[in-house]
């Protein structure tokens, strides 16, 4: 590099499009974007965040007391019982700090070897029925992922366990190391995904709050354009995820503002099934099945994968048919349209125009610009 400097950092599995730094008016459509958002709850305020933290908090002391109590009961000697810990870690949209007001939140309880999975749908449920605070309390011990389900405080959670191969739970513990998922069984790794997934995005992202707030915009346009749901076939949260964490390595010096646009840049002419990956796969020698179409001749067939970053990989998108790709395809197109004029201050008549629909393309004040729709004669061919 001329001068000595430092070649800029590398994220992801190729280098950047851009390492073009912001100018200041991608700063103001950033803010006019962020204010646009305000009157659809996706930001809680203060008081409602601190509510969450003091909910989890107090769940974090309920989980080490309860520990403490089953290793009294399983004989272990006073000086064990002291130091045996456990922990409540997140995952999901709280973790990554883009829940709505009003959303629940994915918890993962985690505890040391001599506790069992029964002793968690057993005793730990007792407790918690006994709790004033607890409502809704109910366990789904046969799902895929096992969890208890409960109003704290008027917080929804849901409540995973994993029992690691631990003799105690220290508060500092590390849950992305591979190391960790040695000797569990396979309901203690699939509980464990969440959270490592969730913590390998946030690491492998250039600038997290620029990434949480395109995200954030991602989200609530998927949402209203009715393309947000794993389930229907279309992409559930961790997806979108990956999408803007991807988007956000090609641009990694990019704002909100810009990230949205760029999102639709690429995945508008992303090259389906070519997978999406925030990071190479690493084998971790584990013996778990990872997605891998050289090896594994189902995987040939998944029309939109989108890898999770943590081991055991897995495609986040194995539900997307034909018909929901294309249906998706088509809205990063329209996304990009839209976006496109928005950030030439037009609209379909093709001149200066501010009374513009926002880009999930339905007739609410502008997404960056807070001006009237009425204003603009052309709005319902752009709609």
């Amino acid at each position: 590099m001329p001068g000595g400097q430092q070649p800029p950092k590398h994220y992801g599995i190729t280098s950047a499009i851009s390492h073009a730094p912001p100018r200041e008016i991608d700063h103001q459509y950033t803010k006019k974007l962020s204010d646009a958002m305000k009157p659809f709850g996706v930001f809680e305020d203060e008081d409602e965040l601190n509510h969450r933290l003091a909910v989890l908090g107090k769940l974090n002391n309920f989980v080490k007391e309860w520990i403490a109590e089953i290793s009294e009961s399983k004989n272990l000697p006073p000086s064990a019982i002291s130091n045996v810990g456990g922990k409540i870690f997140t995952f999901g949209s709280y973790r990554l700090g883009v829940h709505t007001k009003g959303a629940d939140i994915d918890a993962l309880c985690v505890a040391p070897r001599h506790v069992e999975r029964t002793d968690f749908f057993q005793s730990f449920f007792e407790k918690l029925k006994q709790h004033e605070e607890i409502k809704d309390l109910r366990a789904v011990e046969d799902a895929f992922v096992p969890v208890i389900k409960f109003k704290f405080d008027g917080i929804e959670i849901d409540l995973l366990f994993a029992r690691l191969a631990l003799q105690a739970i220290p508060d500092n513990l590390d849950l992305r190391g591979d190391s960790i998922l040695r000797n569990l069984d396979i309901r203690c790794i699939r509980s464990l995904n969440g959270c490592r997934v969730t913590d390998e995005i946030l690491y492998l992202v250039p600038n997290k709050e620029n990434f949480r707030l395109t995200l954030r915009a991602i989200k609530l346009w998927a949402k209203r354009r009715g393309i947000y749901s794993n389930m229907l076939g279309f992409l559930g949260g961790v997806s979108w995820a990956m999408l803007v964490a991807r988007t956000c390595q090609l641009y990694p010096n990019a704002v909100a503002a810009t990230l949205v646009h760029k999102f639709f840049l690429v995945f508008s002419k992303w090259e389906w099934p070519n997978p999406v990956l925030l990071k190479q796969p690493e084998d971790s020698n584990l013996n778990l099945p990872v997605w891998d179409p050289r090896v594994n001749p189902s995987d040939r067939y998944h029309l939109m994968p989108i890898i999770t970053p943590a081991y055991p990989q897995q495609n986040s998108t194995y539900n997307v048919s034909t018909s929901t790709r294309t249906i998706m395809s088509e809205e990063f197109k329209y996304g990009l349209s839209v976006t496109d004029e928005i950030l030439q201050g037009k609209c379909g008549c093709g001149r200066e125009c501010w009374g513009y629909t926002d880009f999930t393309g339905l007739p609410t004040s502008a997404f960056f610009f807070k001006y009237q729709i009425s204003q603009c004669p052309c709005l319902p061919s752009v709609i």
